[in-house]
């Protein structure tokens, strides 16, 4: 039923990132086309006004031709550059749906999901609209700097992790989702989303766990976690019995992140799933 959905929907949510950057560096190109091309239209007016003289002393008629040329060549590249655009609308759109769709269908096996909430994601690599541009690195910081933790963000965390190594699982997912809203983007956001998935694994949770470590990835595609989330997501579909997926999924670990060591985990996931 999912055939082929898993390895789209990571693919692209792996690619979002850059296809956003792409989205704000064709409005830059957009603005630049239409300066030239005003640029041109001014050239040629004030050629046209400077008479036969002023034509003759800017190249005679061959100026005019070469005009109508650069005019032309602009032409294609501002219809090239919307070409672009509309088809990275077209991926995030696609994308987006999918990861969408495979959260309703972990939310159908997990037990006590409100389906009516699920299906709302934001848009892979954020609003179209957003601006990405990153900000400027700070060089006077000693590159050894940790980031900086807001007030009480360290004791949450650890208290989180002190719940899950006494056993009690369902409160540590718990206290790691209360951490993650509490804390959105912090340092510590991503090892608390994939802890939560870990967290409801170990309470016998596995759709759960499924969806944990699928918002975890669509959260952050790139971040430290991602190839954790991931080998979690492959192998609680495994458990569910999905095992197209999980094996789609598992084998996206070392093709995406052939370094990590979650990879050779996916590998050995895949041969105990006797994926083809």
């Amino acid at each position: 039923m999912l055939r082929g959905l898993m390895a789209g929907a990571l693919a692209l949510a792996l690619a979002a990132p850059a296809m956003a950057q792409d989205k704000q560096t064709l409005a830059d190109i957009r603005a630049e086309l239409a300066q030239l091309s005003a640029s041109i239209q001014g050239l040629r007016g004030e050629l046209v006004a400077s008479g036969a003289q002023g034509l003759q002393a800017a190249g005679g008629a061959s100026a005019l031709q070469r005009m109508d040329t650069m005019e032309a060549q602009l032409s294609q590249l501002t219809s090239r550059t919307e070409e672009l655009g509309n088809r990275i609308d077209r991926i995030v759109a696609d994308g987006t749906n999918r990861i969408g769709d495979l959260e309703f269908r972990v939310c159908e096996m997990e037990e006590g999901c409100d389906i009516s909430a699920v299906g709302q994601a934001s848009p892979l690599g954020g609003s179209a609209t957003a601006a990405v541009t990153a900000p400027a690195p700070d060089t006077t910081a000693p590159k050894s700097a940790a980031p900086d933790l807001a007030m009480n963000e360290q004791a949450d965390f650890d208290r989180a992790k002190g719940v899950l190594g006494q056993g009690d699982f369902r409160g540590a997912a718990d206290l790691f989702a209360t951490f993650a809203e509490t804390y959105p983007g912090g340092p510590l956001s991503a090892d608390a989303m994939y802890l939560r998935g870990d967290a409801l694994n170990q309470a016998g949770d596995t759709a759960g766990a499924a969806r944990a470590w699928l918002e975890a990835f669509s959260a952050e595609p790139e971040g430290a976690r991602a190839a954790d989330n991931l080998l979690g997501l492959g192998k609680s579909l495994g458990q569910l019995g999905q095992m197209t997926e999980a094996c789609a999924t598992l084998a996206e670990v070392p093709n995406r992140f052939p370094a990590a060591p979650a990879a050779a985990q996916a590998q050995q996931a895949r041969a105990g799933l006797n994926c083809p």
